[in-house]
Formats: structure tokens, sequence, C-alpha cells
């Protein structure tokens, strides 16, 4: 067993840019998860109902440029090819994968329209600005509301189903569908 050095994926390893990029999302999107709960359990006079939704926009803003970035690297780096699986299994693997990079973009987007829905920018850390582009949509907020919590909540029970798959495939059916994603090198066949 050794680690792959690559930083662009092979015909059957992940290099280390889409790991890092895959790993750095997973811990945001539950650190997100987590963080908008508390948000919601927060009254108008706790000291945190001021800043705790200003650091959640901020990280969701900098969450929205890294799948754009991976994007962009899924386009135009090659995948490892697929481990061999019965083809229904194939299929659902393709159609889970596709549905979470949807909700991701469903929630970004959500959430984006309503920290933007009065018109404000969101201010990212102090280091810039995003304009609010789309508003005056009427009830934009509640709407945008609802539909980021049940993207959200869906986005994360779907990466735990994703997590615990991946969990059967490594102890399970023994492939190397989890060491792939860790960046422990796969050889060729």
């Amino acid at each position: 067993m050794a680690l792959n050095k690559r930083i662009l994926n092979d015909t059957h390893n992940y290099g280390w840019g889409f790991i890092a990029i895959h790993w750095l999302m997973a811990l945001a999107i539950i650190g997100l998860y987590a963080l908008g709960l508390y948000i919601d359990s927060l009254s108008y006079y706790d000291p945190e109902y001021r800043t705790v939704p200003h650091i959640h926009k901020s990280i969701g803003i900098l969450v929205m440029l890294v799948l754009a970035l991976r994007l962009v690297w899924r386009t135009s780096n090659r995948t490892p090819e697929e481990l061999p699986q019965p083809k229904p299994l194939a299929l659902a693997t393709k159609a889970v994968h596709m549905l979470l990079y949807v909700l991701m973009l469903v929630s970004l987007i959500s959430g984006y329209m309503i920290s933007t829905a009065d018109g404000r920018p969101i201010d990212v850390f102090g280091w810039f600005s995003v304009p609010a582009f789309a508003t005056g949509m009427e009830n934009q907020e509640d709407m945008a509301g609802a539909v980021h919590w049940y993207s959200t909540t869906l986005l994360v029970v779907l990466a735990g189903l994703h997590a615990l798959a991946a969990l059967k495939h490594h102890f399970v059916n023994k492939d190397a569908t989890l060491t792939r994603i860790f960046g422990i090198k796969q050889e060729t066949p």
C-alpha cells in the first residue's frame, strides 16, 4: 500500500487535487449544516445572533467558489475507471453523485437568495463582497429558506448514505472505493 503522489487523477486513482477538494467540501458542508441548525436555535437577543450567520454566509460563499473549482476540475481532468460492480449499482452510483452535485448547487443558490433578499451584498469575512443580483421577488426569503432547508437536509442525508456505501465497499466488497478517495494508490491490474 502506497500513497498516490499525483496531483491529477489517472486511470486508476484520484489525484490529490480532487481528493483535497472532496474532503474540504465534505467537512465544510457538514459544518455548515451544523452551524445552520445552531443559527435556527438562536433568538434575536443571543449575542451570536449577529456573528454566527455572517460566518455561515461567508463559508457558504467560499464553498460555492470551491464547488465551481470542483466542477472545472472534474470536467478538465479524467475520472478514474469505475470499479467492477453490477450495472444497476453503477447506474445508482452515477445518479447519487449527480444528485449530490445538484443538491449542492440548489443549497448554495438558495442560501444566497435568502441572504440577498433584502438587496444587501454578502460580505465574505471582510475580504470581498458578493452583490445581490436577484432581489424583489415576493416572499423571496421565505421561499428560498424552505428550499434551503429541504435541499441541505437531503444533501446531508444523501452524503451520509454515500459515506455508508463507501464503508460497505471497503468492508463487505473489499474493493478500492474508499482507499482511492484517501489517496492510497491502486496498482494497475
